[in-house]
């Protein structure tokens, strides 16, 4: 199998674009899912809910409101463009945005879970030790939960490799720049081009399965002890 440069491209874009969602998402859903879960209020439960919208709503919808928000004609797309002189649609800051969004729900329940199941009776015998937030979360919450924090990595990275609807929407299809794995795998399809067609869904196919058996693997050896 010989790919293309502009293959290579696709797919090396796409992974730098799971790194970089799944990384700023795991420091966002860290505490949001803390908060979640130790919340009892009626405000969490809202939050709770919005956070979970992208698992049911179409990408596409998602992308289009996206679109619509980062428009040099509407305030957080017209403040990014006086800031920075450029614009948030079409951009690889974009679609990393657009992909925390999409992805935030596989990041956050997983650690919710993982919050939910540990015995708060340590952080409290922590809290009259004298540690502070930062070593509770490092010599307790961390070691203890991560498993889950391995997880949710795991799942905001494969979800965001195969994201397509939401890329398109906001990314286009441009170069080097926003023309991702399943962007060029569409564009392949729609030449009749089945053989690039095929090289990129194997290479995808086999990211895909080595996140998941790294996430499975945990799975196993954590049963297993």
């Amino acid at each position: 199998m010989q790919l293309g440069s502009d293959a290579i491209s696709a797919i090396l874009l796409t992974l730098e674009l799971a790194l970089f969602s799944t990384a700023a998402l795991m420091l966002l859903a860290t505490p949001l899912a803390w908060w979640l879960q130790s919340s009892r209020s009626r405000g969490a439960r809202v939050v709770e809910i919005i956070v979970a919208l992208p698992l049911v709503l179409p990408p596409t919808v998602i992308g289009f409101y996206l679109l619509i928000a980062f428009s040099p004609n509407h305030w957080l797309g017209a403040q990014w463009l006086a800031i920075t002189g450029s614009t948030l649609a079409f951009s690889f800051l974009g679609l990393v945005i657009g992909s925390m969004i999409y992805s935030l729900p596989f990041v956050v329940q997983p650690l919710q879970t993982a919050f939910a199941q540990l015995d708060k009776k340590l952080l409290e015998m922590a809290q009259v030790q004298g540690l502070n937030y930062w070593q509770q979360f490092s010599q307790i919450i961390f070691p203890l939960c991560q498993r889950g924090f391995i997880g949710a990595f795991v799942l905001g990275f494969a979800h965001t490799l195969g994201e397509f609807g939401v890329v398109l929407m906001i990314g286009g299809n441009i170069p080097d720049q926003t023309r991702v794995a399943s962007i060029a795998i569409f564009d392949a399809v729609e030449r009749l081009d089945y053989a690039q067609a095929h090289q990129l869904s194997a290479v995808m196919l086999i990211i895909a399965v080595l996140a998941l058996t790294v996430l499975y693997w945990r799975k196993g050896s954590h049963h297993a002890r």
